[in-house]
């Protein structure tokens, strides 16, 4: 693959939160469109990355091609980790011209590696039922459905929960 996986550099993080924003609304998943109150969340990269681990995948040239943000160690961007043997990662996403290379799956990898290097036995995702593309992905790399665990971030809408044994 000709990308790069590493941490965001300071000066990334408006892209990154645009990118990820933008994502979201490309792919229909906010309730309520570009009036959703996550879009907020979702574009503040710069507080995630004071609690998170924000990585991306960089062309060789540098372009910003995805992103994830992983949760080590508790904070507030915590949904569904469970104690401290749980790594949970969020907000993945992969610029729509960047799709078909591998780029999801590397930040995913990536993910499961730094997890593993910190001790955590398992990672956590949850994510909308239409995610059917992420969902083979996860899939792949050895997650399996928790359904005991889906929640409900508000009303009408459930997040089904993903689970990797380390």
């Amino acid at each position: 693959m000709d990308t790069m996986i590493r941490a965001a550099e300071p000066d990334e993080l408006t892209e990154l939160g645009e990118m990820t924003a933008t994502t979201y609304l490309d792919e229909g998943l906010l309730t309520y469109g570009a009036a959703d109150p996550y879009l907020k969340v979702l574009r503040d990269t710069a507080r995630r990355a004071a609690h998170t681990q924000i990585l991306v995948a960089a062309d060789t040239d540098g372009t910003l091609l995805g992103s994830v943000t992983l949760v080590l160690d508790g904070g507030p961007y915590v949904d569904v980790a469970d104690g401290p043997e749980e790594a949970e990662f969020r907000m993945l996403v992969v610029r729509n011209e960047a799709r078909g290379r591998g780029i999801g799956e590397a930040l995913v990898r990536e993910c499961l590696s730094r997890a593993r290097r910190a001790g955590k036995r398992r990672v956590v995702i949850s994510s909308s039922s239409q995610m059917h593309t992420a969902h083979r992905l996860y899939g792949r790399l050895g997650f399996v459905r928790a359904p005991e665990r889906d929640w409900d971030p508000f009303p009408g809408v459930t997040l089904h929960v993903f689970a990797c044994e380390l």
